[in-house]
């Protein structure tokens, strides 16, 4: 499901009962290594956020840098990746 500050990709294992991983990634699009590795470490923030109490078990999420990650304010970060949530788990139902 892509946001404005990210994209988030989930995908359910066969093990149900294992625990939910999470995946990072921040392609050139996104800028040089600097702006690459902000982008990653306020996406890990954020996945400590909201992920790490709504992730369901036996799936694996990942989470996709934007352009706009590194500078897009915390508090839509936040918003971006709970509405992809709540997106992705209507599509599921």
């Amino acid at each position: 499901m892509a946001a404005p500050g990210l994209v988030l990709q989930m995908r359910v294992r066969e093990d149900a009962d294992a625990p939910a991983r999470v995946g990072y990634t921040a392609s050139r699009k996104v800028g040089n290594a600097v702006a690459r590795n902000r982008s990653r470490r306020r996406l890990r923030a954020v996945v400590n956020d909201v992920l790490a109490a709504r992730a369901m078990p036996g799936c694996d999420y990942v989470l996709i840098a934007r352009a706009a990650t590194a500078g897009r304010p915390y508090d839509d970060l936040v918003a971006d990746l709970a509405g992809a949530l709540d997106r992705i788990e209507k599509k599921g139902r």
